[in-house]
């Protein structure tokens, strides 16, 4: 799968290959996975491209902000020969003309109280202002069909709110996984499927741990990597719209 990302910009990273491979063992359990698929935050698209990849019976929609990601996630579903339907603008003023099967989102979640980048594009893109976690969830709740699924990830450091949030907007946690960089490290990023109006009761999986102990890949990581199948073209984006 082709992505082109922006030069001088926010990147894509290996946050969204092992999302990816989280909401495919997620999804392990049903035996048809169809309906509408929502991307939020779509960025270069390459989230919600990987999983109408490998669940064509969905139906993609994509959500971004940003203009020259608006661009892109047109670029890149054009690239890799999947349709989408593109929603503009923030997920907070959309007025959605469906209801959604499966929800996916790698958002923004650094907090607001960190040090920022000074590149506005990157800003957006990564902390948590332009989409605050307790009006993610209670957008997403209200998009969402009954029983319907939403997986996404988050700052670890953040589990308290995040499972206060859902309790409280009815998404059930079914499957939680934490990532650690190493196995002496603490986790640095939580992945959560979640299940509208579900009272199943919570697994927490063993811990996706991405390099061992010589700085190098796990057998874990590089599974994903190949499942994935990515390749970056990073340009500016004037070269980008001359190709258009």
């Amino acid at each position: 799968m082709v992505i082109y990302q922006p030069q001088n910009g926010y990147c894509y990273n290996s946050d969204t290959h092992i999302l990816f491979q989280f909401i495919c063992d997620s999804l392990k359990k049903f035996k048809n996975i169809n309906g509408q698929l929502l991307d939020i935050g779509s960025g270069s698209g390459i989230l919600g491209l990987l999983v109408a990849r490998e669940y064509n019976k969905l139906s993609l929609n994509q959500c971004e902000l940003q203009n020259q990601f608006q661009f892109l996630s047109y670029k890149n579903t054009a690239t890799n020969n999947i349709s989408s339907n593109l929603y503009k603008g923030s997920l907070f003023d959309i007025v959605f003309d469906k209801q959604f099967d499966l929800i996916v989102s790698n958002p923004p979640f650094y907090h607001s109280s960190v040090v920022k980048s000074e590149n506005e594009n990157i800003k957006i893109a990564r902390y948590n202002d332009s989409m605050p976690l307790d009006k993610l969830i209670s957008t997403t709740s209200k998009i969402l069909k009954d029983n319907g699924k939403f997986i996404f990830c988050y700052d670890a450091k953040q589990i308290d709110q995040i499972m206060m949030f859902l309790k409280r907007d009815k998404l059930n946690i079914e499957t939680m996984k934490f990532l650690h960089p190493k196995d002496n490290k603490e986790a640095t990023i939580v992945m959560i499927y979640a299940r509208k109006n579900s009272r199943s009761l919570m697994s927490i999986l063993a811990p996706f741990i991405m390099f061992d102990k010589n700085g190098q890949f796990t057998q874990e990581t590089l599974e994903v990597y190949d499942k994935c199948a990515t390749h970056s073209i990073k340009a500016s984006m004037e070269d980008l719209y001359d190709k258009k």
